[in-house]
Order: structure tokens, then sequence, then C-alpha cells
């Protein structure tokens, strides 16, 4: 099955936390997607709430990453992801708000990556940190693939591309013949996933994929996705910046 990047149907939606509203932050997640390539990418990002800069640390990841790896060879990703956040980096040592101009002052713009490069029927998930990724094979949502959060030795710990050891976090999920994709931040993964992490929590991610599958308005789409990452529930059960990228293939 050969998918058209075109025809690949999207929807992304980033929400402010309870948190970050109670402080007048702004969200610190951060997604993109690419279509007019040779690869289908779409990348989300979460800016650590703790740095100075997270918020531009995961916006100039994403628009990194989108730009450089939606013409590589497919074949060739695992070696193109890790130079291309290599070169997302220089940009955070060279940019105006780096203080230092040198990597000791990354730390500022830490931020979280969960991504996904697609060719034809292949995918391959990107990840560094606590966000998480999903493949659905089945319509009954009963077989997929999983990229699951990874947290450090505390429940807030978590890793970032901008650490020096960046590249010892970094983790490859491969996958084919997919027909949805769920990109999320850490504000999502404790309704998508059980406890351990080893099962999906069909009651939340189905409905959504069912919904914007027939949905053909894409305002009405992004506007219903929008509100139920919004609810007070949701909000109470996690108070972190939420951001979801659903993929239909």
């Amino acid at each position: 099955m050969r998918i058209n990047n075109q025809n690949i149907k999207v929807l992304s939606a980033s929400v402010k936390g309870l948190l970050h509203t109670q402080q007048n932050v702004p969200c610190q997640d951060y997604s993109l997607y690419v279509q007019d390539g040779l690869n289908f990418v779409a990348v989300v990002s979460d800016g650590a709430g703790s740095s100075k800069y997270g918020r531009i640390g995961a916006k100039i990841v994403c628009e990194t990453l989108t730009s450089l790896l939606k013409n590589i060879d497919f074949n060739d990703a695992k070696k193109a992801i890790p130079q291309a956040i290599g070169i997302a980096r220089s940009k955070l040592v060279r940019h105006r708000l780096n203080r230092t101009k040198s990597e000791a002052s990354l730390p500022d713009f830490s931020a979280t990556i969960v991504g996904v490069i697609c060719f034809k029927n292949k995918g391959l998930f990107f990840h560094i940190g606590d966000g998480a990724a999903l493949a659905f094979h089945d319509d009954k949502y009963s077989r997929f693939t999983a990229s699951r959060p990874e947290n450090g030795h505390f429940k807030c710990e978590t890793y970032f591309y901008t650490m020096d050891d960046w590249k010892d976090s970094l983790r490859f999920t491969s996958f084919e013949n997919a027909h949805t994709i769920f990109l999320m931040s850490d504000g999502l993964t404790n309704f998508s996933f059980s406890k351990d992490y080893q099962t999906v929590e069909k009651s939340f991610l189905q409905p959504i994929a069912d919904f914007l599958n027939k949905e053909s308005n894409k305002t009405k789409a992004l506007r219903a996705l929008s509100n139920t990452l919004s609810t007070p529930q949701a909000s109470k059960l996690n108070s972190d910046d939420k951001t979801l990228v659903w993929i239909r293939l």
C-alpha cells in the first residue's frame, strides 16, 4: 500500500494547562507537520516549564526536523534524525537569547521530542523524553506499536534534546501498515495509557479517532478536539499543557 502524503488527514491541537493558566505563562508545547515532501513528517515538542525559553527550544526543533527530514531517503532516517537534532542544537547556540553563545546555555531551551516519519507503508517514531506515540494497525484499535514515555529516576524528571548526553536518550521504533497515528505531549499520556504504559485507553483514543475521521469540516474538528483537551476533568487529571496530533494514513 503506497500512501500519498497529500491524502493524509492531520489535525493538531495544543491547549494551555491549568498550571500555566494560573501562572499566566504561555503554552510551552509546539507541534508541526509537513506533507509536501517525499516523506510525511510530524513532530511534537514540550518545552520544559522550568526553562526560561522552553517554548523557543520546542519551536526550533519542530521547524528544523520537519524541514530537514521531509526529503531524505527514508532508509537513512536513523542517521539523518540525529544530524537534524544536532542542527537544531546549533541554532540554539547561535540564538540571540543564548547568553553565552555556547552549549552551556542550552538548558535554558530544554524541550522533549516525539515525532514520526512515514514513507509509503513504513513509519519510524523518534523520541526523546516523556511524550508518547502510537500507531494503530486494525480498526478495533487492538493492535498497536507504541513509543512510550521515558522518565528519569524521579517522576517529574525526563530527558531533553538540549542535554549533553541527548544521543543516549534518542529512541527509534519502526512500524508498518498503520492506519492511524497519535503523537502527544506528556500532558496526555495518562489519558492514553494504563498506569504501566503496557496497554492503551481505547475509551479515550478511539472516539477521538472515529470522530475526526468522519468530520469533514476541519474547523469543527479542531474545535471539538481542543474542547476535549480543555475539559475541567482533563485539567483536573493533568494540569500540564496538552498537545495531540492525529494522523489518518
